[in-house]
């Protein structure tokens, strides 16, 4: 291993450790998926089955099994914690950021590190790697397949094309039939734009196949012989009728995952945006041409890669921002070959560039500092607070534009907008940590509960967000009942419930004796003891 090749691992190390691990646990699990899919992790393992998720001892067949497979295995070596629940989504990131780094090494030397350190440093890509979800398991799937197609296409080792039919076999396993099919669409739309159709000819490899069928196709078929409601609750309910519907309430306009795709691919967005506008433009001009230069093409592939799913998921009648997440990478990996050609060239930042980018770059050191205003009071603070993240947002965005309009060019890119994104992640983890965990998760409520309890007893909730539910069913390990559902437990129990809600549970408890515990502020919740009913 070579003096650079061990400075580039320790460096990529050293900021996947950080942008991914770092404080993973630092705040308990938030909204409604992630103690949901963290949950159903713990019975699977809980039943030693490795087939059929459960949640609440019932099957639960929204989702494919990579996820659960991955937790039970974090389970199985940390314990059953929300760390180690998280873990699986900031290992499939790191993965893809080496992933990144080798083939650009591989094909795009001279960038490498730039692109696994933009990659590292989407804003979407640090997020979902904290979270206990399957967007990751998608996205580096997704991701890494289509990297490995192109390898094929410009190595022609049949290594590569193997590689890319086993993570299109992994992508179904971790979020369904999405991965194939929009890679199948990206594949066919580059061969459209560059005339090489006998090059989708070439990559239907029947081995290929073969390991994609073998890699996915025995889960779905154990699934379906142990669950035969699992064809019309997966693949018409929330496969074809989550997209062709509102089915589950998640209706958002056409153009919504426009803001979410910027968002997701901060701080690098404004030049991200170029660096898509300068190869369509560049294809518009050749598109007649006999002969499209291989760069060119790679970054006509990586335009499609970023607009397809962008166009597919805005079509769907049902949105959620995880969704796009298998944009980001194609971004970074758009961004790494702009930076390739224009240091190759050693090209000039126009001045409109380097300012728009700084003053993005820089701009989200603000809410990050006024995390926990934003959290607790759901509103920014004046005075003093502001005026202290204003100034330091300031003094890094004319950092930015400087470094950016000196000599040093774009060769400081990766450098200096680095900067606020580790400042950004330090003040969140830091100053936010404790209000985003007392206000957005249940793990402090459940420590409350189990403080006021003398022996363990089930709980029941009224009146309360899903988030709460779910959170308060992986932190209590319990199956919560709901008062609204006509769920209230005979036996006694302990009850979270809205303010708002007390003439509607002393209608529901009349002749039991009920007890006002205390009332959890952060989330504006009361609990109670509510004694048997009587026989």
């Amino acid at each position: 291993m070579t003096l650079r090749t061990r400075t580039d691992v320790l460096l990529l190390a050293g900021f996947c450790a950080f942008l991914f691990f770092y404080g993973i646990g630092s705040f308990g699990l938030i909204g409604a998926d992630e103690p949901r899919y963290a949950q159903v992790a713990r019975e699977m393992l809980e039943r030693h089955d490795w087939i059929t998720p459960v949640l609440g001892g019932h099957p639960w067949l929204e989702k494919p099994p990579l996820y659960y497979w991955q937790a039970m295995l974090a389970y199985s070596l940390f314990g059953v914690s929300d760390v180690a629940a998280r873990v699986p989504s900031a290992v499939d990131a790191t993965l893809l950021v080496i992933a990144v780094y080798l083939f650009f090494r591989r094909y795009r030397g001279g960038v490498e590190v730039d692109a696994a350190l933009i990659t590292a440093s989407c804003a979407g890509v640090i997020g979902y790697a904290r979270a206990a979800s399957m967007d990751m398991a998608l996205t580096a799937t997704f991701a890494v397949g289509l990297l490995a197609w192109w390898a094929w296409r410009e190595s022609a080792q049949k290594v590569y094309l193997a590689l890319f039919y086993l993570l299109m076999g992994l992508g179904m396993l971790a979020k369904g039939p999405v991965a194939p099919f929009l890679a199948g669409i990206v594949i066919g739309l580059c061969a459209a734009a560059t005339r090489e159709w006998r090059m989708v000819a070439r990559m239907l490899w029947l081995p290929g196949i073969f390991l994609s069928c073998v890699i996915a196709l025995p889960w779905y078929a154990a699934v379906q012989m142990r669950n035969p409601q699992f064809f019309r609750e997966f693949i018409l309910q929330h496969n074809l009728a989550r997209f062709s519907t509102n089915l589950y309430h998640h209706p958002e306009p056409f153009w919504y995952y426009v803001p979410v795709t910027a968002l997701a691919l901060l701080p690098w967005i404004v030049f991200v945006a170029v660096a898509v506008a300068q190869p369509l433009r560049a294809w518009w001009g050749e598109r007649k041409s006999s002969q499209i230069d291989l760069e060119l093409q790679f970054s006509m592939f990586a335009s499609i890669w970023l607009i397809v799913p962008l166009i597919f998921f805005s079509l769907s009648q049902s949105k959620l921002p995880g969704y796009i997440l298998p944009v980001v990478p194609a971004g970074a990996v758009l961004l790494a070959e702009y930076l390739r050609r224009h240091l190759e060239r050693d090209e000039p930042v126009t001045k409109w560039l380097a300012v728009l980018h700084a003053l993005i770059a820089a701009a989200p050191v603000v809410p990050a500092m006024l995390i926990a205003y934003l959290v607790s009071q759901r509103r920014l603070p004046a005075g003093r607070p502001m005026l202290v993240a204003l100034a330091i947002a300031f003094a890094l965005c004319a950092a930015i534009a400087l470094t950016l309009a000196s000599r040093m060019r774009l060769r400081m890119l990766r450098f200096i907008t680095l900067i606020p994104v580790l400042v950004a992640v330090a003040v969140v983890l830091k100053l936010g940590a404790t209000a985003m965990d007392q206000s957005l998760s249940a793990r402090p409520l459940a420590s409350e509960l189990a403080n006021v309890e003398t022996h363990p007893l089930p709980v029941a909730v009224c009146g309360v967000s899903r988030d709460l539910e779910y959170g308060l069913a992986f932190y209590r390990n319990q199956t919560i009942a709901r008062y609204e559902s006509g769920m209230v437990p005979a036996e006694e129990h302990l009850l979270v419930a809205a303010p708002s809600a007390r003439d509607f549970i002393a209608e529901r408890t009349r002749a039991r004796h009920v007890s006002f515990l205390g009332h959890y502020a952060p989330q504006d919740v009361d609990y109670y003891w509510v004694a048997a009913s009587p026989k």
